[in-house]
């Protein structure tokens, strides 16, 4: 992986498809989460130097093997603090991206970050418990302070939120804001989708329009979604939709269509249907994530006649 890349990401500077570079490139080798701790520990260093930038340790570190030996000593137990840490949150599953602009020596944002096909759970420091579905994205403080908690979340997650009357908890995403003192709720966001919907299964959340201040108030076993920029309050159907925390994808009547543009969300894969005959059908049932896309075609492919080709970019035609 290219050390700019890595970088940049430890910056918080990295885009969207490096973020998912850098979770394939951690999944493929373990040793790959050592090189990116040793860089987390060098920027760390760097941090705390007036002398020596980033860029330069990094560099050094690259370069010259008595000056590698020099800064692992320096940063040697900045990573077992690092690797600690990201152990808990998953292994090479996740990875971390710190803020240039830290307002305090110990505070700085994560993102953490779920690629396709899988899903992750993260307890923050006030013990708040997030599970994180595919292809989202979570940036969160490791530090709580002043009188609120604020997430940013692009993507499907479901909130334990641990109760702090002091402490309002905020979760905002690119069209909207939930805020809640303590409860379960379940958040879908994907800013590539422009879908959003907030289900409540425990205690009241208050959901807030970023640009027209309209705000709606929840309770138990509602929902909140948007349809042409108004927010719809309905109530939840059915407690199976939110099986994807266990790995399970449910489907509930869903229209075929809409059924493979999950797929492409959950899997990065680009379905072109030409077959629209398929389209006009409805589909129940349920589907383990790590089973893949391609099974997901298998079983429809016992219920409705079609065939389908894969190409190594992850394009699917439906014929």
């Amino acid at each position: 992986m290219d050390h700019n890349i890595l970088q940049r990401h430890i910056q918080g500077n990295s885009s969207r498809q490096e973020k998912e570079d850098i979770a394939k490139w951690l999944d493929a080798d373990e040793k790959n989460m050592e090189e990116l701790l040793l860089l987390r520990g060098i920027y760390d260093t760097a941090l705390w130097s007036k002398d020596v930038s980033f860029s330069k340790l990094s560099l050094e570190n690259k370069g010259n093997s008595n000056n590698k030996i020099k800064r692992l000593k320096i940063v040697r137990e900045l990573l077992k603090v690092a690797a600690i840490f990201a152990i808990t949150l998953g292994c090479y599953h996740l990875f971390l991206s710190s803020e240039p602009h830290i307002t305090a020596p110990h505070i700085a944002l994560q993102t953490v970050y779920a690629p396709e096909g899988q899903r992750t759970e993260i307890v923050l420091s006030d013990g708040t418990r997030v599970w994180l579905n595919a292809k989202s994205s979570l940036t969160f403080s490791n530090e709580f302070t002043g009188n609120e908690r604020t997430v940013e979340l692009d993507g499907e997650a479901y909130f334990d939120v641990m109760h702090d009357d002091e402490k309002k908890f905020i979760v905002k995403t690119k069209e909207y804001q939930v805020m809640v003192h303590g409860t379960e709720f379940n958040v879908n966001a994907y800013s590539t989708s422009g879908e959003f919907e907030t289900a409540l299964i425990n205690g009241s959340v208050e959901v807030l329009s970023n640009s027209t201040n309209e705000r709606i108030m929840l309770s138990p076993n509602e929902k909140v979604y948007e349809k042409n920029g108004k927010l719809i309050l309905n109530n939840i159907e059915t407690q199976d939709q939110f099986l994807w925390k266990k790995g399970i994808l449910y489907f509930e009547k869903q229209d075929v269509k809409g059924l493979f543009g999950k797929l492409e969300l959950y899997y990065d894969v680009k379905i072109d249907v030409r077959n629209k005959e398929i389209l006009k059908h409805q589909y129940t049932g349920k589907f383990w994530t790590k089973d893949g896309v391609e099974h997901v075609l298998k079983v429809l492919q016992l219920r409705h006649n079609f065939k389908y080709t894969k190409d190594d970019m992850n394009n699917i035609t439906i014929y």
